[in-house]
């Protein structure tokens, strides 16, 4: 399997940025690490293995950047504020930087995006906040709702990043164009965050799978599980 790694400046960070890219062609997946977890997570946890045959038969290309949680949601030193700021900034690098880059690679309109846990809650939020960029959206064990973060603080920058507030409201039609699929599990704790998020969907008539298994937990057995399947529908 052909591995790649990259680092390279982001403007928008004001810093330089890490990522790992799998696969020598395919339709591209970009998937998120969990809570302040690294660009090479996906890889030690074996959730790129778990999608082996289908990046080496070129079906999908995976891209796993960096993440920046300790200066944005878990940047308990620093005022809400300033860490939804923060994660405003990395919203423009995957906007502004990284997406146009994976875009002219791999020749297409959209990307996929994908993560566990907290990794999910990244990729949900940026896909329904440009969901003109996203053709597929994966999570698997999120949640999706960050006010727990902010300590009581609340504006439009928090507002406009959690989803189950703003996503009632959204009509961009391209939302009723992805493919949507909240993976989850009876004992997983996220449960009811998914089951929400369905429910919103649903009243809004986006098409999505609300996957709950009966058995694994709010961890990577059932996740490296999941990815694999999720990506054949690609």
């Amino acid at each position: 399997m052909q591995e790649r790694y990259i680092k390279y400046y982001s403007h928008h960070l004001g810093a330089d940025n890490e990522m790992l890219i799998y696969g020598h062609w395919g339709y591209p997946v970009i998937v998120f690490p969990t809570t302040m977890g690294r660009y090479y997570e996906a890889k030690d946890f074996k959730l790129i293995d778990s999608a082996k045959s289908l990046i080496d038969g070129g079906k999908v290309k995976i891209y796993c950047p960096d993440s920046i949680d300790r200066y944005s949601w878990y940047g308990k030193h620093l005022h809400p504020s300033e860490r939804i700021q923060n994660h405003i900034y990395y919203d423009n690098y995957l906007n502004d930087e990284l997406i146009p880059a994976i875009q002219r690679e791999c020749g297409v309109a959209k990307v996929a995006v994908a993560g566990c846990s907290f990794g999910g809650f990244h990729a949900a939020n940026f896909a329904f906040r440009h969901p003109e960029k996203v053709s597929h959206l994966f999570t698997m064990g999120a949640a999706f709702d960050i006010r727990s973060f902010m300590d009581g603080f609340y504006n439009d920058n928090v507002f406009y990043n959690n989803p189950p507030d703003y996503l009632p409201n959204l009509n961009n039609p391209n939302l009723w164009q992805m493919n949507i699929v909240l993976g989850t599990c009876n004992a997983d704790f996220c449960k009811p965050s998914n089951e929400r998020l369905s429910g919103i969907l649903a009243s809004k008539g986006i098409s999505h799978w609300l996957d709950i298994r009966w058995h694994g937990t709010h961890d990577w057995p059932i996740w490296r599980e999941m990815f694999p399947e999720y990506l054949s529908r690609i």
